[in-house]
């Protein structure tokens, strides 16, 4: 059966837990978390990114995320939350979904960029 964005967004918002900035604060105080980005590398370039965040363009994040992969990134691992961000929260969204399917239990939307920023989150700069 055919489906579209709307039908794939709304499956990924009913898997994927939408969170806010502090709660993700929370989540990597603990450890054992790891933060995705999931912009293109030019995107990432112009605005920085969240501190310690992996960037993984969204078309490559199973290939980084599957062990089985030669592309795989040893950052993803299943024992970790995985906290995904993009710029406005679509295309994280379809990424929890993603990884939630791979067998990735505590994924959540930290949603976008701007709103990590606007909250006072740790940053790195541009090009970093």
């Amino acid at each position: 059966m055919a489906t579209n964005v709307k039908q794939m967004m709304e499956a990924a918002n009913a898997a994927v837990p939408r969170i806010t900035a502090a709660q993700a604060r929370e989540m990597i105080a603990k450890g054992n978390t790891l933060v995705v980005d999931v912009r293109d590398a030019p995107e990432v370039e112009k605005s920085g990114k969240v501190a310690g965040a992996l960037n993984v363009s969204r078309g490559m994040l199973e290939f980084r995320a599957d062990p089985e992969s030669p592309y795989h990134d040893k950052n993803f691992a299943k024992d970790k939350t995985v906290i995904v961000y993009c710029a406005s929260g679509g295309r994280s969204g379809l990424s929890g979904k993603v990884l939630k399917d791979m067998g990735y239990e505590q994924v959540y939307n930290l949603g976008a960029f701007k709103d990590w920023a606007d909250a006072g989150g740790a940053i790195d700069n541009p090009g970093a």
